[in-house]
C-alpha cells in the first residue's frame, strides 16, 4: 500500500542551529505568530507569510550510491542468513558499479536542471496517482481531542466552529497572514519572543522552517479517478463545502462573492437543516464508489459523466473541502478508529484533498488523500484548527437564529443513475463491507513508564517503542521481521518522507536477549544493549531527516530506469530487495495538543498497522491487522516488552 507520513525528526538539521532546525520526535509544532488585530476572517497575521522561506530552503540532497548501497546492505542483513546475504551483497556490489552508476549520473543532471524542485517530488506523486487499489485504507485518520469545554462537543456547535475555522486557515493562508511552520527541539527555551523576531526575518537554513509547497492543494482539491493513473483536480474559484449525511451529498456557500467568510450563524443554520432535513438515507450513496480500486471507479466516473452528471461532479471535486456528519455515537475507542478510518463507505468521499469527520455525539477527525501530502502539514493545519475552535469559537451551545432561508441556500445534489450504474454502487459497497470486516483494530495504554524515564536514561523513546514492536512480534512469532517507520523531509524544498529500517543488527541482538535468554544477561548488559540500539537509531533518525535515507533514493533510480523502459537491474528483482520492503511492522508516530490518537491501516495483508504516541510518564498506541495477524496477542506481547524494558531500567533483573 502506500506510504504513510509520520512526522518524526528527531535529529538536528544543522549542528549548528540545533535548537532550531529540529523536528523532534513526539514533540508539538510551535508557530511564531504576531496576532495582529483581533479580525474573525483569519486565524492569525503573521510578519512572516508563511512562504516567507519557501524559496531560500535548502535543496533535498541525492545521497551518494556508495552510502546508499552501504545503508541498504546494513537493513538487510538482519534479514538474511549469511549465504543470503553474500548473494544480496554480490548484487548491490554489481549494481553500484554498473547500472547504478550510470542512473546516479543521469538522476544528479536531471536534478541540476530541476532545482524549483526536489528529485523525489514528481516520481513520488506519480507512484501515488498510478496505485490501482482503494484509496479508502491507505490514509491515516487523526482525532482530534475534545473541546476543553464539554458543552462545545455538541456535534452541530463543533461542526460549525470547525468550518468556520477551516474556512479561517484558508483565507489566512491565501492572504500569505499564516506563520511560517518551525520545529522546536527545546520549545521552553527556544520558543520566546527574541527567537521570534529572529526567526521571522532569518534564512530558511537558520529559521528552521519547513516546506509549505503542499498547503496550496488543501482546499478545492480532488483526486479524480482515471484508466491507468489519477489526475489532482484544484479549482480555487469555488466556494462552496460539500457535506455528507446519511450519504446524502449537500453544498452551499461558506465563502461570499466578495471572498468574506459567511457569518457563522449562517453557517450553523445551514448544517441544522442538513442535519434534520428528513431525508431518507440515500438508496444508492455515491460516495462508496470512491471506496473501489482505481481504474473501476473510473470507468463508473465515465458512466456517470455519460449519464448527465458532469457538473454535480465537478461540484464535488471543487468543494473546499468535504465534512461528514455521522448518524452513530461512538462506544469506544475502537469503534472510533473503525468510524474514522473507513466509517460505513456510505457517508465519505475518499479522494477530497482532506475530510473532517463529526460523530453524532461531537467526536471529530480528519483524514485526507495522501498523494498531494503527508502527515506534517495536516498536523499543522489539524493544530490550527484545534487551536481556534477551542480558543476563538464562532457560535456558542444554546438556541439560535439566523436570518437567512437555509431551504434556498442549501442543495442536495441528486445524480442521474441507471441500472448499471446503481449495480456498481451496489457492488462496490459489497466490496467495502468484505474488505473492512477483515479489519481488526485494538488499543493500548502502557502506564508504568514513559518519556521522562527514558530520557533520563538517556534513551530514545522512539527506539524503545521500535525494540519494543521487534521483540512482541518475536515473542509472537519467534522471528523480528522487516519493518518500516516513515520519516518527514519537510526540511527541504518539496521534500517528502522517506523510510527509517528499525530492525537491526542492535534490535535484533537485543530482541533475542529479552525474550530468549534473559537469564544469561545481567541487568548492566541488558541496559547497554538499550543504549545501543538507541545509539544507532537515532543515527538512522538523523541520517532520515538529512535526506541521506536509501529507500527514496532506490526508488528514484528506479522510476528513472523504467521511465527508460529498461530492464531493472537484478538489485531490484532479488527476492531479498522484495522481502525488506514487505513491511510487517509498519509504524508511525505523532504527538500533538490537538491530537488525541491516530491510526492506519496493515500496508500488507500479513503486517500490523501500528502508531503510537510516547509521554512523560505513559506510552499509547494504536494497532491493526488483517486475519493473517492476530492484533489482540501482539499487543499483549508489545505491553509485555515494554514492562521488561522498564523493569530493566529500574535495574531490576527479570523474572
Amino acid at each position: 500500500m502506500a506510504s504513510l507520513l509520520s512526522v518524526r525528526c528527531v535529529a538536528s538539521l544543522r549542528k549548528s542551529v540545533t535548537n532550531l532546525r529540529t523536528a523532534a520526535l513526539g514533540i508539538t509544532t510551535r508557530n511564531y505568530s504576531s496576532q495582529k488585530g483581533s479580525s474573525t476572517e483569519y486565524v492569525s497575521q503573521s510578519d512572516a507569510p508563511l512562504r516567507h522561506h519557501q524559496k531560500s530552503l535548502p535543496r533535498l540532497p541525492i545521497p551518494k550510491l556508495e552510502d546508499t548501497v552501504r545503508r541498504y546492505l546494513a537493513a538487510q542483513r538482519p534479514l538474511l542468513d549469511d549465504d543470503q546475504f553474500r548473494i544480496t551483497e554480490k548484487i548491490a556490489q554489481d549494481f553500484q558499479n554498473g547500472a547504478g552508476k550510470q542512473l546516479q549520473e543521469e538522476l544528479v543532471a536531471q536534478d541540476k536542471n530541476n532545482t524549483h524542485t526536489s528529485y523525489i517530488s514528481g516520481p513520488w506523486i506519480d507512484r501515488y496517482l498510478s496505485v490501482r487499489y482503494s484509496v479508502m485504507l491507505t490514509s491515516p485518520f487523526m482525532i482530534f481531542n475534545p473541546d476543553p469545554e464539554p458543552q462545545y462537543n455538541e456535534q452541530l456547535v463543533r461542526a460549525t466552529n470547525m468550518v468556520c475555522s477551516a474556512v479561517r486557515f484558508m483565507k489566512t493562508l491565501r492572504a500569505g497572514f499564516q506563520e511560517p511552520e518551525v520545529f522546536h527541539l527545546k520549545p521552553t527555551k527556544s520558543e520566546t519572543d527574541g527567537l521570534k523576531g529572529v526567526v521571522r526575518w532569518a534564512p530558511s537554513f537558520l529559521s528552521g522552517s519547513l516546506d509549505t509547497s503542499p498547503f496550496f492543494r488543501l482546499f478545492n482539491t480532488t483526486r479524480i479517478p482515471k484508466r491507468g493513473r489519477d489526475e489532482l483536480f484544484t479549482d480555487e474559484k469555488a466556494r462552496h463545502l460539500l457535506v455528507m449525511s446519511k450519504g446524502n451529498m449537500y453544498v452551499f456557500d461558506i465563502v461570499d462573492g466578495d471572498g468574506n467568510s459567511v457569518k457563522p450563524a449562517e453557517i450553523q443554520s445551514h448544517l441544522k437543516y442538513i442535519l434534520s432535513d428528513p431525508t431518507p438515507a440515500a438508496a444508492s450513496p455515491l460516495g462508496v464508489l470512491t471506496s473501489e480500486s482505481r481504474d473501476v471507479w473510473a470507468g463508473l466516473r465515465e458512466k456517470l459523466i455519460a449519464a448527465g452528471n458532469t457538473e454535480d461532479l465537478q461540484i464535488v471535486d471543487s468543494a473546499l473541502f468535504c465534512l461528514c456528519l455521522d448518524d452513530e455515537s461512538m462506544r469506544d475507542q475502537i469503534h472510533v478508529s473503525h468510524n474514522m478510518l473507513h466509517g460505513d463507505g456510505c457517508n465519505r468521499w475518499y479522494d477530497k484533498s482532506f475530510t473532517v469527520i463529526l460523530t453524532k455525539d461531537g467526536q471529530a477527525g480528519m483524514t485526507f488523500e495522501h498523494s498531494w501530502v503527508d502527515g506534517l502539514a495536516m498536523l499543522c493545519f489539524q493544530n490550527e484548527i484545534f487551536k481556534d475552535t477551542t480558543e476563538r469559537p464562532l457560535v456558542h451551545p444554546g438556541p439560535t437564529a439566523a436570518a437567512v432561508d437555509s431551504a434556498s441556500a442549501v442543495r442536495r445534489l441528486q445524480f442521474n443513475l441507471d441500472d448499471e450504474l446503481e449495480d456498481g454502487i451496489k457492488k462496490a459497497k459489497e466490496n467495502f463491507d468484505s474488505i473492512v470486516s477483515t479489519l481488526t483494530i485494538d488499543a493500548m495504554e502502557f502506564k508504568k513508564g514513559g518519556k521522562a524515564l527514558l530520557m533520563k536514561s538517556k534513551l530514545s523513546p522512539d527506539a524503545v517503542v521500535q525494540l519494543a514492536f521487534q521483540m512482541g512480534f518475536l515473542r509472537q512469532y519467534g522471528q523480528t521481521v522487516a519493518a518500516c517507520e516513515s520519516c518527514s523531509t519537510a526540511g527541504f524544498r518539496h521534500g517528502r518522507i522517506d523510510s527509517i529500517r528499525p530492525l537491526t543488527m542492535q534490535t535484533q541482538r537485543c530482541s533475542r536477549a529479552f525474550v530468549f535468554q534473559p537469564g544469561r544477561h545481567s541487568v548492566e548488559q541488558l541496559q547497554a544493549m538499550l543504549r545501543e540500539c538507541s545509539t544507532y537509531h537515532r543515527q538512522l533518525i538523523k541520517e532520515g531527516t538529512m535526506g541521506q535515507g536509501f529507500d527514496r533514493h532506490l526508488f528514484a533510480l528506479r522510476y528513472l530506469a523504467e521511465s527508460k523502459s529498461e530492464a531493472l537491474h537484478s538489485l531490484y528483482t532479488d527476492p531479498s530487495n522484495a522481502a525488506i520492503n514487505h513491511a510487517i511492522l509498519e509504524s508511525s508516530s505523532l504527538t500533538s495538543p490537538a491530537l488525541d490518537f491516530f491510526g492506519f491501516a496493515p500496508y500488507v495483508p500479513d503486517g500490523f498497522g501500528l502508531t503510537y504516541s510516547v509521554f512523560d510518564d505513559w506510552i499509547g498506541c494504536n494497532m491493526s491487522s488483517y486475519p493473517a495477524r492476530n492484533v489482540h496477542e501482539f499487543l499483549q506481547c508489545v505491553h509485555k516488552s515494554l514492562e521488561d524494558i522498564f523493569t530493566v531500567l529500574e535495574g531490576k533483573t527479570l523474572s
